[in-house]
């Protein structure tokens, strides 16, 4: 495939592995991202975003690219990779220099060693560093600057958002990827890279949570005037909610997911007790259940996962305070009745979050599923150009260009490496 490098996003979730390659086309005297090719296969040897079984993974991993190079007719030689699962870890850390110019002036260099000083937090035993995000600079006490550069003052300080993974699970994942032959260019934390794809920079800037329904977790990311207040994981997905089913009607995981996917709803209220569910249509025994109770099993599990989430919002001070709401991705948001619940529990705006900033003819670009994926090809376009803004993408790039969000970890990866 001639033109412009290939850039490629892997996102590795617990149900299913999942490749987005995008490449700079020109398009009326101008580039335009645009995604030239997409796969996905059944993820096996992952539970909860962490690595259970280093050859299914490889074997789920490798058979996602070669499918991709099928349809592209070109191997994949690097990729920017999503991480995500309960292990990774979120803390605040301020850092602290003195600026190195005789005359004061702020340069870029002294933003990086801010930003190095923060990175000197104390980190967990077994934990490695994957991104130290800026949120805001103080310069000589003067509080809420974005962008330090030119100013002039003696004392710099940074106050950051340091993401941190477990160093044996990040070796395993980057374990399983190099056994395909893939190279990383780095690691990226799945829902950082989903924002990037389902918001704009208006929606970062007036309050804006983003959650990625995914099968065994529901991670979230929170932004406000275009800064990352936090980040976290809910150990409660998709698979949940089949499993409650299951449970519930006495029959198979199987039978439950099918029940779910063809006749769920998150609101009950919707559906009538008359409607009925013949199990013995969806594979299973001969026997007719109530539509209604299966909404009722469901919006339980999904009010579960609201609650634990408006209780993280608490914490920020941001409870039913976000006015661009919350936008929901991943598979597990096609589920029926999910925003108009969340606007009803979570006292928000609430839509859907389909991948923007690129172009494409595939179908599957659009799928909600896949946003994980579009996000890292986004992330990986923004930082190979080395321009920000250039895509409406969020702070985050601007900043990258001061200081390396995942400088350490790359680091890390490379000592990996066989």
């Amino acid at each position: 495939m001639p033109g412009e490098p290939l850039i490629v996003g892997l996102d590795i979730g617990s149900s299913t592995v999942r490749i987005a390659v995008g490449q700079r086309i020109a398009a009326g005297g101008e580039t335009e991202l645009q995604i030239v090719g997409v796969s996905e296969v059944p993820a096996s040897g992952i539970s909860k975003g962490i690595i259970s079984s280093i050859e299914d993974a490889t074997a789920a991993i490798s058979s996602c690219i070669e499918k991709t190079e099928r349809v592209l007719g070109v191997p994949l030689e690097r990729g920017w990779v999503g991480i995500g699962g309960s292990h990774i870890l979120t803390e605040e850390s301020r850092g602290v220099i003195a600026v190195g110019k005789p005359d004061g002036e702020i340069r870029e260099e002294d933003v990086e060693r801010a930003i190095e000083a923060a990175r000197t937090v104390a980190t967990p035993l077994n934990y490695e560093i994957l991104h130290v995000i800026p949120k805001s600079f103080t310069v000589d006490g003067q509080a809420g600057i974005k962008d330090p550069v030119g100013m002039t003052g003696v004392r710099l300080e940074v106050d950051s958002q340091i993401i941190q993974g477990l160093s044996s699970q990040i070796k395993n994942l980057t374990k399983c990827i190099y056994r395909t032959g893939l190279d990383i260019e780095d690691l990226v934390l799945s829902i950082l890279a989903t924002s990037e794809a389902v918001t704009s920079a208006r929606q970062k800037e007036l309050g804006v949570a983003v959650l990625n329904f995914g099968a065994s977790t529901m991670s979230y990311a929170v932004f406000e005037e275009g800064d990352l207040l936090s980040v976290g994981i809910i150990p409660i997905g998709s698979d949940h909610i089949t499993s409650d089913i299951a449970i519930g009607l006495r029959t198979s995981i199987d039978v439950a997911e099918r029940v779910k996917i063809e006749h769920g709803t998150a609101l009950a209220k919707d559906i009538t007790k008359k409607e009925e569910i013949a199990l013995e249509d969806l594979g299973g025994e001969s026997e007719v259940v109530s539509r209604k109770y299966v909404a009722d099993i469901i919006q339980a599990r999904v009010e579960e996962i609201f609650e634990r989430f408006d209780r993280e919002l608490k914490k920020i001070g941001r409870s039913g305070l976000l006015p661009s709401g919350v936008i929901f991705t991943g598979g597990g948001a096609k589920l029926p009745g999910l925003v108009e619940l969340a606007k009803e529990k979570l006292r928000l705006p609430a839509s859907l979050g389909y991948p923007g900033g690129v172009s494409s003819i595939l179908d599957k670009v659009n799928d909600l599923s896949f946003a994980a994926a579009v996000g890292l090809v986004l992330w990986g376009a923004e930082l190979e150009r080395g321009r920000s803004n250039k895509l409406g993408r969020s702070r985050i790039f601007a900043l990258h260009k001061l200081g390396n969000l995942s400088g350490g970890i790359k680091k890390f990866i490379k000592s990996l490496i066989p």
